[in-house]
């Protein structure tokens, strides 16, 4: 499974690709961050966010796209920009048809260090481990961004099986329903 991980973010957008299975190495395909300037009015900015992740998308073919789910912070400028450029991401995901999953910054953290309280630089440390890096990305959008697609390979495939069994399930009892009923006629 081939993984997009966006750390949204209006000034700089974290962008991580990740390649492999549960149980499996992971390996890191590409990792980069989408800046833009706070000179430029914010829909230039959102245009800028959606040309690079659209190009990212193009280039690196991801099977899914797990983008960190905004939460409420004391700034609400820097909320409100976070929230836009993650609807960009969504957008472009959807736009695609690929399968998108939002995951909250203590289940990256509890994934990629065991605790959901991680600082910044334990996750960056972690990631840098778990991909078999010399060093760990920057800036921390980055390693962020990366977390996300751990995170995503990590429980989202676990999610997606699990969910994917219990479709299996209901068809089947559905199938049982139908047949006891066409029996009974």
């Amino acid at each position: 499974m081939r993984v997009l991980g966006i750390d949204p973010g209006l000034t700089r957008c974290g962008m991580g690709v990740v390649s492999g299975s549960v149980g499996r190495p992971l390996d890191l395909v590409d990792v980069n961050v989408i800046r833009t300037s706070s000179d430029l009015p914010v829909a230039q900015r959102l245009v800028s966010i959606e040309k690079g992740i659209d190009a990212w998308i193009e280039e690196h073919r991801p099977d899914a796209v797990a983008v960190e789910r905004v939460f409420a912070r004391s700034d609400v400028s820097t909320v409100m920009g976070t929230a836009q450029a993650s609807g960009i991401a969504l957008v472009c995901a959807a736009r695609r048809g690929l399968p998108v999953a939002l995951h909250t910054p203590s289940e990256v953290k509890a994934a990629v260090s065991g605790s959901g309280r991680a600082t910044k630089d334990q996750v960056g440390l972690m990631v840098t481990r778990i991909l078999r890096l010399d060093s760990p990305p920057r800036p921390a959008d980055a390693a962020d961004a990366l977390a996300l697609a751990i995170t995503h390979i990590w429980r989202g495939g676990a999610q997606a099986r699990l969910e994917q069994a219990r479709l299996e399930q209901l068809a089947r009892a559905r199938t049982a329903i139908t047949s006891r009923g066409a029996v009974r006629r």
